[in-house]
This record gives C-alpha cells, sequence and structure tokens, in this order.
C-alpha cells in the first residue's frame, strides 16, 4: 500500500548505512529521494542511490550533516515534503524537528515536545515515575562533593553510575566503584557531556553490575493508541556501547519481561507519543528500572523487524503522515528469535580504538546464514575520523536463539573487511563464546572478557598466506592469479618455497613443499606440508578461487579469504580477523610507546592540552585529550615525570604514531585502557561522544 500523497519527495538527513536503510523503503513505496552529503562522502553509495543527492559542506559534521540551517536549506531547494533524520543525532533535536514543522515539512519523528521531555533523563524519569514505572534511586549531581559522596553510599550504595542528563548511546556516562572515584567521574562526564551536548547536568543512578539491558519497541499514533511491538535484549556492550542486539529479549526472568511491557505502554501512553521509540530498563533478576527513553528509531530496529515482519521505517513514514495504526495488539506475533552485530572500525588488540583506512577489499556472506547486511562500505573508500565508527550491522534470522546464534557465526565467517581493522573477529569470538551461547551475559559481560575475545587467529592464517605465496611464486608471471590451475599443479615443481613473512609486529619463516603427482585423480598434487608453524601441518587444496581459498587440515575443510596487497604482500582474512603479510619487510605495526614520549595512538584532533614545559606529573595524570570518531582518549603519564615539551597546540590534528609530549623519566607512555594492554587510554577508558551521525 502507498502513502497518501502526502509525501512525495522526501529528504534522508543522515549518511552511509542509515540513509541507506531509509531509502530502501521510500523507493519501495515510490518518494522521490534525496540524499545529503559532505565533501569526503562525494561518491559514497548513499549518495549515488538517492535520485537527488545535495552539497551541504566539508566534512566537519558539524559544518554538514548537523547542520539545521544547510539540512533544511537542501529540503527547500529540492522542494521535499518531508526531511527523515535517519537515527542520529537530528532525530534527538527538537529544535530541528520543530524548524521542519515551520517551515512546511514533515518530520519523520515524534513531536518535538516529546523528543525534548523525553531527551533529557532527569525529566523522563520524572515522567516514569508519575506514569507508574519503576525507577532506580539516584540523586541530582549539583550537591557539594563531600555531602554528594555520602549521600550517595547511603541512598544509592557503590557501584553506581554517573550519567548526563541529556544526549544518549552510552556518552558521559562513568562506573565508580567507591567515594574516592566520585569527583574524577563527576569531573568527565560533565567535560564530556557539554562537549556532545550543550549541557554539563548529571546525575547519579544505581548501577546494577550483574543487570540485562532489556528495551521495548513502542509505537504510536498520537491520538492515544499506543502498543508495543515486543522487547529486544542488548546487554552485549563495551563501555556502555552496544554491540550485539536480539529480539526478543533472552531474560530468564518472565516477571521481569511483562513488566517492562507494560511499563513502556505507561510510559509512552503518558506523553501521547507518535513514532517509534525504545524504552529501555536495566533487568536484575525479577527486578526491572526505567532507564531512558529513545523517541527516535534505533539502530538494533531490524531485529524487531525480522521477528515482527513489519518495515519499521514504513510505519513511521505512514504515521508522519497522520494514518493510524494498522494493527492492534493481538496481531503483533513475534516468531523466532533475531540477532544483530554492530561492525566497528575499531581494533580490539589495542583497546578498541578507533581506526581509519582505505578499504582494499569487501565481502560480505551468502549462502545458508540468509543474513541480512547493512553497510556502505566499498573497495577504494576512505574511512576517516570524522564519523561514528560503526561501518554496518549484519542481522540474522532463525527459529529459535541457537540457530540464528550459529547462522551469525557462520556470516561473520563469511565475511572480510581488507585495509580497514574492524570488530569482525572480536564478535566471531564473542559469538561463539558458552557464555553467549547460554545467555547469561550481563552489561560487564564483555569489558571483562573483550580481552579474550580480542586474540588472533593463531597459526591458520600463516598457513594460507605461505601455500598462496608458494603458489604465487610457481606461476609463471602470476598474471593468471596464483590459484590459476597450472599454478598448482603443473610444471612438476617440488622443491621447497622458502618464505619469510612479517605481520603485526611478528616473524613467520615458513617453507612449502609440495607433495603427490600433478596427475592424480584424487588431488594430491594439491598437497602441501607447511613448516616452520610448530609441528609441520599436511594441507590439501580444497578449493581456490576468487578471494576463496579453503584448506583441508587434519580431514576439516578451513575456509579463508585470500587477495594480493602491494608489492609483495598478501591480505588474509580467517574468522572474521585480517592480517596483512609482508614478505621481507619490517613490521606494519609502529612502536607506539617510545621511551619519554607519550605519543597518539590513532589520528585525531588534540582538543585539550593540560600541561606545559616544566610541569611536574604523576602517574594517571591526564596530560591531553584526543578525539577521533566521536570518542574522547586522555593522554596520561604512567608513571611521575616532568614534561620537556608539548609538540601539539590544543587544536591540532595529529597523525597515529605522533608524538604528542616529551616528558623526562624512562618509564612514561599512554595507560592501557579497560580490556586490554594497549597504548591509548586512561582508566577509565575512551568515552564514545556525540555530535556526528550514527
Amino acid at each position: 500500500m502507498m502513502l497518501d500523497g502526502s509525501i512525495g519527495t522526501l529528504l534522508v538527513a543522515n549518511r552511509g548505512e542509515v540513509a541507506l536503510r531509509v531509502l530502501r523503503t521510500a523507493r519501495r513505496l515510490g518518494l522521490r529521494t534525496v540524499a545529503v552529503y559532505s565533501g569526503p562522502d562525494r561518491g559514497s553509495r548513499h549518495v549515488r542511490e538517492a535520485d537527488r543527492a545535495v552539497y551541504l559542506g566539508p566534512g566537519t559534521a558539524s559544518r554538514s550533516y548537523l547542520s539545521a540551517e544547510a539540512v533544511l536549506a537542501a529540503a527547500r531547494r529540492e522542494g521535499a515534503d518531508a526531511v527523515h533524520p535517519g537515527y542520529g543525532f537530528l532525530a534527538e533535536d527538537a529544535g530541528f524537528a520543530r524548524a521542519c514543522e515551520s517551515q512546511g515539512l514533515i518530520f519523520v519523528g515524534p513531536q518535538p515536545d516529546v523528543i525534548e521531555l523525553m531527551g533529557r533523563k532527569d525529566r523522563a524519569r520524572q515522567v516514569a515515575f508519575e506514569a507508574g514505572a519503576p525507577v532506580a534511586p539516584a540523586l541530582a549531581a549539583g550537591l557539594p562533593e563531600g555531602v554528594l559522596g555520602a549521600r550517595v553510599a547511603s541512598e544509592i550504595g557503590f557501584p553506581a553510575l554517573v550519567k548526563a542528563v541529556a544526549g544518549g548511546g552510552g556518552k558521559g556516562m562513568r562506573v565508580v566503584g567507591s567515594e574516592a572515584e566520585l569527583g574524577r567521574a563527576l569531573d568527565g562526564a560533565r567535560r564530556e557531556a557539554l562537549s556532545a551536548f550543550g549541557d554539563g547536568s548529571l546525575f547519579i543512578e544505581r548501577y546494577l553490575p550483574n543487570g540485562r539491558h532489556l528495551e521495548v519497541q513502542v509505537v504510536g499514533d498520537g491520538a492515544g493508541k499506543v502498543l508495543h511491538l515486543w522487547d529486544r535484549d542488548c546487554s552485549v556492550q563495551r563501555r556502555h556501547q552496544k554491540v550485539v542486539e536480539e529480539a526478543p529479549a533472552s531474560v530468564n526472568s518472565p516477571v521481569a519481561r511483562a513488566r517492562a511491557l507494560e511499563a513502556a505502554l505507561r510510559i509512552a501512553s503518558k506523553v501521547s507519543y507518535r513514532s517509534l521509540g525504545t524504552v529501555e530498563f536495566m533487568a536484575e533478576g525479577d527486578d526491572v528500572y526505567f532507564l531512558e527513553m529513545n523517541t527516535r528509531l534505533q539502530v538494533e530496529h531490524g531485529v524487531t523487524e525480522a521477528v515482527t515482519g513489519l518495515d519499521l521505517v514504513e510505519l513511521q513514514l505512514r504515521l508522519a503522515c497522520g494514518q493510524p495504526l494498522p494493527f492492534s495488539q493481538d496481531e503483533v506475533i513475534s516468531q523466532g528469535h533475531a540477532i544483530e552485530a554492530r561492525i566497528y572500525a575499531e581494533d580490539p588488540e589495542q583497546g578498541f580504538l578507533p581506526q581509519a583506512g582505505r578499504v582494499v577489499h569487501v565481502r560480505w556472506p551468502s549462502g545458508p546464514s540468509e543474513a541480512r547486511v547493512e553497510s556502505d562500505l566499498e573497495e577504494g573508500q576512505e574511512v576517516g575520523t570524522g564519523y561514528d565508527p560503526m561501518v554496518g550491522k549484519i542481522i540474522v534470522h532463525g527459529p529459535e536463539r541457537d540457530v540464528a546464534r550459529r547462522k551469525l557465526i557462520d556470516a561473520v565467517d563469511g565475511s572480510v573487511i581488507f585495509g580497514l581493522t574492524t570488530n569482525l573477529g572480536f564478535l566471531r569470538g564473542l559469538l561463539a563464546s558458552d557464555e553467549f551461547a547460554s545467555a547469561s551475559v550481563t552489561t560487564s559481560w564483555a569489558d571483562h572478557r573483550g580481552a579474550s575475545f580480542a586474540r588472533g587467529g593463531g597459526q591458520l592464517p600463516v598457513v594460507a598466506a605461505a601455500v598462496y605465496l608458494a603458489g604465487r611464486k610457481r606461476t609463471a608471471g602470476a598474471q593468471a592469479g596464483p590459484f590459476a590451475a597450472d599454478g598448482w599443479r603443473g610444471g612438476g615443481l617440488f622443491s621447497p618455497v622458502r618464505l619469510y613473512l612479517l605481520a603485526e609486529g611478528q616473524a613467520h619463516e615458513v617453507s612449502v613443499r609440495r607433495v603427490g603427482g600433478g596427475d592424480d585423480p584424487d588431488g594430491e598434487g594439491r598437497r602441501h606440508v607447511v613448516e616452520g608453524v610448530g609441528a609441520p601441518v599436511e594441507v590439501a587444496i580444497a578449493y581456490a578461487g576468487g578471494d576463496e581459498l579453503r584448506l583441508e587440515l587434519e580431514g576439516a575443510v578451513e575456509k579463508f579469504f585470500v587477495v594480493p596487497g602491494e608489492g609483495r604482500s598478501v591480505y588474509v582474512g580467517y574468522r572474521g580477523r585480517s592480517y596483512l603479510f609482508d614478505v621481507g619487510r619490517g613490521s606494519t605495526r609502529p612502536d607506539l610507546a617510545d621511551e619519554g614520549a607519550v605519543v597518539a595512538p590513532l589520528p585525531g584532533i588534540l582538543t585539550v592540552v593540560s600541561v606545559v614545559a616544566g610541569d611536574n606529573v604523576k602517574a594517571g595524570d591526564v596530560l591531553g585529550i584526543l578525539e577521533s570518531m566521536k570518542m574522547e582518549y586522555p593522554l596520561v603519564a604512567k608513571s611521575p615525570a616532568t614534561v620537556e615539551r608539548a609538540l601539539f597546540a590544543a587544536g591540532a590534528h595529529v597523525g597515529r604514531g605522533d608524538v604528542v609530549f616529551e616528558l623526562s623519566a624512562a618509564a612514561v607512555g599512554v595507560s592501557a585502557g579497560p580490556g586490554g594492554d594497549a597504548p591509548g587510554l586512561a582508566p577509565e577508558g575512551a568515552v564514545t561522544r556525540d555530535g556526528a551521525p550514527s
């Protein structure tokens, strides 16, 4: 069924996979679509797939995607009837929603007054309380620090959670384990809240370290009809940012689920909600506490679509046009189980530091996983540090949870991204863990276990690289490609090929010897023995074609993705992880912790310089703040030292590995963040910031 004519042209005020998702539904409904873009996104997929595209401004988010004035000017220029803000920053901006309405544009989202009311967590808590929903004990953070600490200890208890009243998405939050930690947590959260939201107001709430993050998708028509579209579990988080979501929620307590569903409807009805939003809770046992309401559509809406069969973007558009909800609560049926994994440009082995780079090769799953992939990544694309580090998501659906889980593992195994470091391998380890399989995770689980999931894939990628390079070396001219049949089977070359491979700072001296006859009908000529990877490994090539290499090892076939790199190098992908092997070169990873130097662990903008030459610092002192991909990275001293020089001023752009501060002591550097021993994070870790579209 088409729309009623209220919307003929829709402008999508977002970028990347978010814009692509909205465009997909808009095209199906027959709408004319307009995309917007910044300078770096000029050639992006969302620009190409819209009917029209309008330039907003340079790469800085505040001068392009977050400029309400520029977006509205684009809408006027193209004669748009409506603006869909995606599910990023503008979707939470009541001022932008009002500006759309004042110019005769339909804002695809809730009423501006509701955005404003529920966008502040303190006011939202009051609404929830008045609606009869359960709220956790909390205190405003405006009291003197000494008084506040004593009251938190007596009225809330530790651990407690410091939260910014504005914004969302895990920004401006700190877990506080004791009264002694409170002052530092308040200072950090307040600074980030001011920078991200323009509001440094904070409050402190009871924290449930063993809690589950439960949320309810709600939909309302603004005229009194409010329904739920069942629930989701978003407990897999790192630093309060969601990583894996699933529907329905995997909570063990039917009492908790029933209480959350009822409370969500009470809260949405209280504000006469119109559009699609999410009411979020923490659950522990049978207890449920209201957290916040996100009045916008969220990243994880795809799992709700999978279990209900509904297109939530279409519902948004219909409600924005004033149409009534076309179904009753009894008609909303949840079938099966869906799981979504978020893919971030980050390095799990380096404390989840955001990454930038040029995408050399990308492949998404196909086949039995039946995965839904939402991403705009393409070969040759430059991923910078100006926007959110999420580059895509994979969604699967199955008749029951474990079937969906295994489908998602298969989908990750069938995906690879070369040239840009991502969390795909981390996700694979997480999904395959016993804890996730048993649905026993809590919101603190991934932070505690993250280091174990970030580890590499052992020697098998080395074996795959060696077999590939040996075949490449034997192939005359190599233009036919290393997987050409004559490269593997012809020529009668059975002498070992010796290789010196370097990857991620490690050297591997290996040899590859082919065994068996080239005319063997059983394919014995495709068998190799690889030495130098521990005990000798006998390998048979089960399949080689395109970017795929399947090797039989000890009677089982393992799948790899292999693509030549520049010069004498090769990329290998295995179970979500990617490796770049150089032949006879130095390490591909620069030294990030030279003696006497504090270096930038990633490219970004140095927003704060806290010291000058001659200052004496102690272990844990913050020397400066580096901002990259909506996240803050405090650069801190590891031990007492004297500052010799600050090599950059506040506001300067720095590159990965640049020396930012020189200190007199030898044992200095950048503290490790939680879940790893990588340089770059202060003890509380990096904090996600808003300010760019998600």
